[in-house]
């Protein structure tokens, strides 16, 4: 029979690490190049990205509409519609990093918190977790963006947002699975009736 947790012979996937360089450490991407014992006998290389984790946030208002973002991603060369999110802070709790995020890049910050879970983006080739929460009571303050980090205030209605990723409107792995699982987390937990019929 089937199910999705049997490790039974992962055992037999295992590679042990024999040692690790550093290709890069820059202000954003920490590369390293791992040389592995591989479960036939022989060797081989791995690279990938050491990640410190990071937190997106579904802020939800009390008329159902949640808090995003616009942001310009230099690599597509594309403007993109994001959930809020940042990285954590070395030795942070990530919830103190959901909340600094929520507030520098929408100006709001949330009077009740709720933890959705996490996943990995990015499994061939980071060790990043995103960390997702819903937010409410929200209050609005001053946005405070970084020097280098420009963003333009969206709203969006939270079941219209989760239907535009069924439909293939949003293609951000991490706004796709952070509006995933926070919707999930909101029809379990329902801090409060959203005022729109359910996708």
């Amino acid at each position: 029979m089937w199910t999705w947790d049997d490790d039974r012979r992962d055992h037999e996937l295992e590679e042990k690490v024999l040692r690790q360089e550093e290709i890069y450490k820059g202000k954003l991407l920490h590369v390293v190049k791992e040389t592995a014992h591989m479960p036939n006998g022989t060797e081989s290389t791995r690279e990938w990205i050491v990640h410190p984790g990071a937190c997106a946030i579904i802020a939800v208002h009390p008329d159902g509409l949640i808090e995003m973002v616009r942001q310009y991603r230099i690599p597509l060369r594309q403007t993109f519609l994001e959930v809020p999110a940042g990285k954590i802070d070395a030795g942070e709790d990530p919830q103190v990093t959901a909340k600094r995020e929520l507030k520098e890049e929408t100006g709001y910050t949330a009077a009740s918190w709720g933890y959705c879970g996490s996943f990995h983006p990015g499994i061939g080739y980071s060790d990043e977790v995103i960390h997702v929460y819903c937010a409410w009571e929200l209050t609005r303050n001053q946005q405070s963006l970084d020097g280098d980090e420009f963003l333009l205030h969206a709203k969006a209605p939270f079941h219209e947002a989760v239907q535009a990723v069924r439909e293939g409107h949003l293609t951000d792995a991490k706004t796709m699975s952070t509006l995933t699982l926070a919707w999930q987390w909101w029809q379990k937990n329902e801090p409060f009736t959203l005022p729109h019929i359910d996708p």
